[in-house]
């Protein structure tokens, strides 16, 4: 096209008129030329002229021809039906209300989930070549990836070739002192080059070099952005400032901008070079499975080949780099894409959530399909008149689903606000560890997708009621519709109503199973009694903590002067908390087998804890006696183990009297006696079943922990006492942090986050398909009755009563309604597969699950019907047969 040809379309399109006057007159003018030219020939003055019409022709038809035979003919043609389909619209408030509802809901629901789910699942992670990033993880004795140890990391990094770079990271939690209240910070600790393998350059100083990460170098850190501006005035004000650390002067020499996505650990406010080294002194924590390996795969290496590599290289050992037998390397690593580990846990959430909207924005679509196809039986003779006079079965075609998708735009618009709304939500109820929520907004992205689905539904839902109604138009001509069979017609409405029946039972079906997950999950005893327990974390920072004596100085007057507060009835320190994220575990030795090397049992959760706790846990004592006062350091070693732990050991037998030697102890430590057997607790989730759990006093373990869980049984409301316990513990020391607070029934609620979240969005989700039905529903039985008033009126004159009347209309809802279920059942069963790891004390098949799902749907029926068959019962039979 060149340019002039161009100017000329858009000169015609935006100004219509002037370009029409330039083709009267271009037509005028050849006209004049034709008819002088045949003036030459030597025709009369009227022959000249006819002969000139008849080659040139018709000015009007000529304007016409010239008009549209541009692309910009289409497009006005185009314009010209969205203004016709604007004012139908308008003239329909009713139906363009619902519609644009209905499809708002679909578009917008479905725009929110994937805000979410894009920059999760979907998107890239924000770094350099993130496609090569991995991480390593270590196996356990049992076939399960945990973190690894820095010894495993410094082999690997030595020997391994498949790796551009690699890095450890250990989390660390400073408290920071000195600069207003006592603060305990996330972070962590970072071997050389961590900042590197994510593209992350400090917005203010510089990161970390080799030099910083040796021992004896000055103490360095670099700060977050968001820690720099909430208690340091800004990133350019406190570079080169020294802040105070557990005691120690710490040389702020960088801060990270505010865009870096930490996905290793999202939280992390501070970080500090990783100085540690492995030894050959395997006690030591550097061989503690607590280490998280990142590492980027050069060029050419495949995560199998990288694989391969590693195991081979564990089962080649070499002398310079001794192994333990908890982290031997002989099942190699675990290597992963970082992206699959970062979302692993959110995944089962995640699918869930965009079946469940999938299945919204088709029940959404049919209902509107439905509606439409309602309304192109209504306009019946306008569609017919207007083939009659000449309009194509193509233009009609045109002119229907131009109107569905001015519908759907209007829809996709007001659904952009409802997926700002649903954003929102998913934010708010969102449980605690989905990765890159800071990254869930209405991005360029949604509103990409919003466009596309807003324009493939305009279509597509046009396209069935379209190609119906012109059919019918050119069919039928002008003869009345309802002198047709009125069944014919709203068989496809039917039809349409049964799939969205089966689609809303399947949605419900998964819901109540979710429902019935929940409910089943939070009546599990979680072998303490979380009522009136209030807990609040405790750490003990600075050089005044450094010795043990010290340490347990602190936690036996803090104990004291909490105990001393009104309401306080029982309470005791622990090193972990059930249900609360800790995890601190060792592997053990038995005495009794001596044929098993240390280690090699397995592994068992350590709780440090002080005389008090089993009373404010009410864990009950099954065997034995509980830890006391006289458990101390210098006095024989005691242990308590819970019941699982027991069995393990012995099986039904009595533990009492076992001798067991723990992680730092083992091979050459003191044995621990085990005095007492108590309750199983569960530690990871209401959903796991309980470890094995080891009870020590905190003074009698290889090291008084620094942090502590302080547990609190009260008389009345455990929060209202939350000021007073915290300052009965200042009152001891004031500078140390106190985080955390929680109720032991807050940690209950918040360990059955991930399915309480996906239960919510799918709730609400089958809760807004089960109306959209309803309304489907609702809108086939009122279409029918207006359609069969002849019908229903010759029965009314020949006898029928008003009850069977009613029961006519009721029957004909619940059997549609009845093929939706059978549908329904189907498809609940099949989509309960994709929560099927998600369920707990259900089956899929679980049969109060689909009878109440059932029940409720036919409910619903009989509720939509009840007013078109009221209408029905209220036809007058010579108002009826007089219409006709």
């Amino acid at each position: 096209m060149s340019f002039r040809q161009l100017t000329r379309a858009l000169r015609a399109l935006f100004t219509p008129r002037r370009t029409d006057a330039e083709v009267s007159e271009e037509v005028a003018h050849y006209l004049e030329e034709a008819t002088a030219a045949h003036l030459a020939q030597g025709m009369t003055p009227d022959g000249a002229r006819r002969a000139a019409l008849i080659e040139v022709g018709r000015p009007a038809s000529v304007r016409e021809e010239v008009r549209s035979s541009g692309w910009e003919h289409g497009i006005e043609v185009t314009l010209r039906d969205v203004r016709y389909g604007l004012r139908r619209l308008v003239r329909s408030p009713v139906f363009t209300l619902t519609a644009v509802s209905t499809l708002a809901i679909g578009v917008g629901a479905s725009t929110a989930v994937f805000s979410a789910v894009h920059p999760i699942l979907l998107e890239p992670l924000p770094f350099p070549d993130a496609g090569r990033l991995v991480t390593l993880q270590d196996w356990n004795f049992e076939g399960y990836p945990m973190p690894s140890t820095l010894g495993t990391f410094d082999e690997v990094r030595t020997r391994s070739r498949s790796f551009e770079a690699i890095a450890a990271t250990d989390q660390w939690r400073p408290s920071l002192t000195g600069t207003g209240a006592p603060e305990r910070l996330e972070g962590q600790r970072i071997s050389v080059g961590y900042f590197g393998l994510f593209g992350a350059i400090p917005i203010a100083g510089r990161g970390f070099v080799e030099e910083d990460h040796r021992l004896g170098e000055p103490r360095v850190v670099v700060l977050s952005y968001r820690l720099a501006e909430r208690r340091f005035g800004g990133a350019r004000e406190v570079v080169g400032r020294d802040i105070d650390l557990n005691g120690d002067p710490y040389l702020v020499i960088g801060v990270m901008p505010p865009g870096f996505d930490n996905v290793l650990a999202p939280s992390a406010e501070i970080w500090a070079p990783l100085r540690e080294q492995a030894s050959g002194d395997f006690s030591g924590r550097e061989w503690g499975h607590h280490y998280d390996l990142v590492g980027r795969l050069a060029g050419s290496v495949s995560l199998e080949s990288a694989s391969r590599e590693i195991l081979a290289i564990g089962q080649a050992p070499v002398a310079e780099f001794p192994r333990p037998s908890w982290a031997n390397l002989s099942q190699g690593l675990l290597i992963r894409p970082l992206q699959a580990s970062v979302t692993q846990s959110a995944k089962p959430a995640l699918y869930a959530i965009i079946a469940a909207v999938t299945l919204l924005l088709v029940i959404a679509s049919v209902n509107v399909a439905n509606l439409l196809l309602a309304r192109g039986a209504q306009r019946h003779e306008e569609f017919a008149m207007r083939m009659a006079l000449g309009a194509s079965r193509r233009r009609v075609l045109r002119q229907l689903l131009t109107e569905s998708v001015v519908l759907s735009i209007l829809g996709g618009g007001l659904g952009l606000l409802v997926a700002q709304l649903g954003v929102l939500g998913l934010l708010a109820a969102s449980p605690p560890g989905l990765p890159r929520v800071g990254a869930i907004r209405l991005s360029l992205a949604a509103f990409g997708f919003a466009a596309g689905l807003t324009a493939a539904v305009g279509i597509l839902v046009g396209l069935v009621p379209a190609l119906g109604a012109s059919r019918r138009a050119a069919r039928e001509g002008m003869h009345r519709s309802s002198t047709r069979n009125p069944g014919r017609r709203s068989r496809t409405r039917s039809v349409l109503v049964i799939a969205e029946v089966g689609l809303a039972l399947t949605l419900l079906v998964s819901a109540g199973l979710l429902l019935r997950s929940v409910d089943r999950l939070t009546s599990v005893a979680p072998g303490f009694d979380p009522a009136g327990v209030i807990t609040m974390q405790v750490v003990e920072a600075g050089h005044e903590f450094n010795s043990d004596a010290a340490r347990l100085q602190f936690y036996e007057q803090a104990l004291e002067t909490v105990r001393a507060v009104p309401g306080v009835t029982e309470a005791g320190f622990t090193s972990q908390l059930p249900l609360s994220g800790d995890v601190d575990g060792y592997g053990y030795e038995d005495q009794a087998h001596p044929e098993v090397r240390p280690g090699e049992d397995g592994a068992a959760l350590r709780y440090a804890v002080t005389p008090g706790y089993f009373a404010a846990m009410r864990i009950p004592l099954l065997a034995g006696r509980l830890l006391d006062g006289s458990d101390r350091s210098g006095a024989p070693l005691a242990v308590v183990i819970n019941q699982g732990f027991s069995e393990r050991l012995v099986g039904k037998k009595s533990a009492l009297g076992q001798r067991l030697r723990f992680g730092p102890q083992m091979g050459n430590g003191q044995w621990m006696e085990v005095v007492g057997v108590v309750g199983d607790v569960k530690h990871y989730s209401l959903g796991v079943d309980a470890p094995a759990v080891f009870y020590t006093a905190n003074s009698q373990w290889a090291w008084v922990d620094n942090v502590a869980s302080l547990v609190v049984r009260t008389s009345g409301s455990p929060v209202t006492l939350v000021p007073a316990i915290k300052a009965a513990v200042w009152s001891v020391n004031p500078n140390v942090p106190i985080q955390r607070v929680q109720t032991m029934n807050g940690f209950i609620s918040a360990s059955a986050g991930s399915r309480r979240f996906t239960l919510l969005a799918i709730s609400v989700l089958a809760i807004t398909a089960l109306l959209l039905a309803g309304v489907g529903l609702y809108g086939v039985i009122a279409g029918s009755v207006a359609e069969r008033v002849r019908e229903i009126g010759v029965r009314t004159a020949l006898g029928a009563t008003p009850l069977a009347v009613v029961g006519q209309v009721m029957r004909q809802a619940v059997t549609l309604t009845l093929l939706g279920i059978v549908i329904g059942i189907g498809g609940g069963f099949a989509a309960s597969r994709v929560i099927a790891k998600m369920l707990f004390g259900v089956t899929r098949m679980d049969p109060l699950t689909y009878i109440g799902v059932i029940l409720v749907m036919v409910a619903i029926a009989l509720l939509a019907s009840w007013a078109p068959a009221r209408r029905a019962v209220g036809v007058d039979p010579l108002t009826a047969l007089r219409s006709e």
